[in-house]
Order: structure tokens, then C-alpha cells, then sequence
């Protein structure tokens, strides 16, 4: 090989490492990022995703694509967000049951805490109670009392055993040391209808899924389980208002990514949430639609997540709610 050839070949090989040098060196992100939710379209965290995606994507310069995975409670999804890559190409937004099925579920193949790159709190949509407008009690004061007097003869209606409104129930139970009676449901419409009906006296939903019965009188609010008021109804007590101290029932809806993702990505995501969920046309969309505009820092919401578990693991163990 002459030395003409081999100084062309060599120039070629450098060439061609360059170029995959550049194309590895390629700014983040680089493709759309993908999205899963472990739920079924329509539901709250789809809603409230599809309302902040297009402004982060507009930020970091790539679209955001939901990957729906819906099954087993929100445990597929999960897991294979905890079994993807820490590229940044791979996130969840997870809700409540996130956080309720270490209490729920004895061998989840992830680990809810260890697993998993906290992004920050997207909304937080709180609860409330509502009865039907037969219960003679207009407060939560009036509710507890009458059930002090009639233990096991007020029925509350949920979307199932272990979810947001069973767990409330039994919240509730333990500390205003009264027995309601839980009725389960298949998903929450039919467990609303009912309580609409006045098959069961009372249900705990978030506010979206209750507040236009409660508009129309269908159904009458007593208190909201926020931390503090909702500004859809302002007027309405929090649970801990209405002499309840520490009843915070919300879906928190998460945006998560696995373990070891790298810091300047966690940075880069963190922010498009922080700019997205703070700027107003989107902060109006959120509030009319329920749910509480967070988009909190990553460390913030790595602590929110430990904490929720902890709290839902002591309600299930005082309610005797043994993980299957």
C-alpha cells in the first residue's frame, strides 16, 4: 500500500470517528421524549399532561409523546419506566396509586422510592367529601357526629378497594374514631352515580370529577382535603379546617424518570415543567379545570414522595389492610 493510500484511508477512519463523535456530543434532547402514563386515555393525568406538553416542548426544543400502559393499578407502567434507560428519553406521569401500592402490594418488581428519578409535582388535584343531599349534616362536624351515633349505617362509595377514596374512608374512620362503611365500585363513575343517586350517602372523588353535581345540587360538598382551600372553591372548609388536623387526601400528579438519570437532564426537564406549569395561560387552563398548579423542585419532590408512601403505609396498616 503505497503511503498516498494509507494516509487517505486513515484521514477517512478519523473522519468517520469525528462524525460519531458529533452525533453522540449531540445537545439534549436530541429526539421526542417519550411519555408513559399508566393509565387509560382520558382520565386526570392525561387531561392535565395534554395541557403543559406543547409549552415544554416549545422549551427544550423536542415534543413529548404520551405512551399510554394502563394494568395492574398502575404497575406496568411504572415498571417499565423503572426498567428504561436513564437517557432522558423515557418518563412516567404517575398518580395516587404510585404512592398507595407499597402499602397494597407485597412484591412490586420495582422499588417506589430507589427505582426512580424524582421531576417534580405537576398538580396537586385534592379530594373532597360529598354526600347526597338526603344526609341531614351540612359540615364534617355534623358528618362525624351523626356517624358517632349511627356506627356502621353510613355507606361511602370508592372506585375500588385500594384507591384514593377507600383509603380516605378509612383515614377518616381512624381519625375521627368512626366506622363508615366502605362500598366498593368498578372505576369511579359508577361509584359517583351512586353516591348521585343516594344508593350510598357519601363518596370521596377529586374535585373535577364532583364539582359540576355539586354546581347543580346533585350532590353537597362539606370539605375539601386539600392542604389548603382549592381556588375552585374557595369557599368550601379543608378537612383540617373543619377540625381534622392532618387530612390531606390528593392525587399529586408525578412526572418521574428511572434511576441515575444524569443531573444536567434532570435540570433541563425540571425547568421546562417549572416555565410551563408558571406561565399564566397554562396556570388558568389547570385551575379551571380542578387541579392545583405545583411543579415543585426535584428534592422537594423526591421528599413528597417518601412522605406519601409512609403516610398510606400507616392508614393501610391501621385500617387492616394487609399487602397481597
Amino acid at each position: 500500500m503505497t503511503a498516498r493510500c494509507m494516509a487517505i484511508r486513515i484521514l477517512a477512519g478519523a473522519t468517520l470517528i469525528a462524525s460519531a463523535a458529533t452525533v453522540g456530543a449531540q445537545p439534549y434532547p436530541a429526539k421526542p421524549i417519550r411519555v408513559i402514563n399508566p393509565a387509560a386515555p382520558g382520565g386526570n393525568s392525561d387531561i392535565v399532561f395534554r395541557v403543559i406538553a406543547p409549552k415544554m416542548g416549545e422549551i427544550v426544543g423536542q415534543q413529548f409523546v404520551l405512551d399510554y400502559r394502563a394494568g395492574a393499578g398502575g404497575v406496568i407502567g411504572a415498571d417499565m419506566t423503572a426498567k428504561s434507560a436513564p437517557d432522558g428519553y423515557t418518563t412516567a406521569i404517575v398518580a395516587a396509586s404510585f404512592f398507595f401500592n407499597p402499602a397494597l402490594i407485597k412484591n412490586l418488581p420495582y422499588d417506589t422510592v430507589k427505582d426512580f428519578t424524582p421531576l417534580g409535582l405537576v398538580v396537586d388535584i385534592p379530594a373532597a367529601v360529598v354526600v347526597h343531599p338526603s344526609l341531614p349534616v351540612k359540615n364534617v362536624k355534623e358528618l362525624i357526629t351523626l356517624a358517632r351515633a349511627r356506627p356502621g349505617q353510613i355507606f361511602f362509595s370508592s372506585a375500588g378497594p385500594g384507591t384514593v377514596a377507600h383509603l380516605a374512608g378509612e383515614l377518616l374512620n381512624s381519625q375521627a374514631n368512626i366506622k363508615l362503611v366502605h362500598v366498593p365500585y368498578k372505576g369511579v363513575a359508577p361509584a359517583t352515580v351512586d353516591a348521585i343517586a343516594g344508593h350510598v350517602q357519601m363518596t370521596i372523588a377529586s374535585i373535577p370529577v364532583v364539582i359540576e353535581n355539586v354546581r347543580a345540587g346533585r350532590l353537597r360538598m362539606i370539605a375539601q382535603c386539600g392542604e389548603t382551600r382549592s381556588p375552585s372553591v374557595p369557599d368550601v372548609p379543608t378537612m383540617q379546617e373543619a377540625g381534622v388536623p392532618g387530612f390531606v387526601v390528593s392525587s399529586g400528579f408525578s412526572w418521574v424518570g428511572p434511576a441515575g438519570l444524569p443531573r444536567p437532564i434532570v435540570e433541563k426537564l425540571n425547568g421546562a415543567l417549572v416555565k410551563a406549569v408558571n406561565d399564566p395561560a397554562i396556570r388558568k387552563q389547570l385551575l379551571e379545570r380542578g387541579a392545583d398548579p405545583i411543579a415543585n423542585s426535584p428534592e422537594q419532590h423526591a421528599a413528597f414522595i417518601k412522605a406519601e408512601i409512609e403516610k398510606w403505609q400507616r392508614v393501610a396498616k391501621q385500617a387492616g389492610i394487609s399487602p397481597e
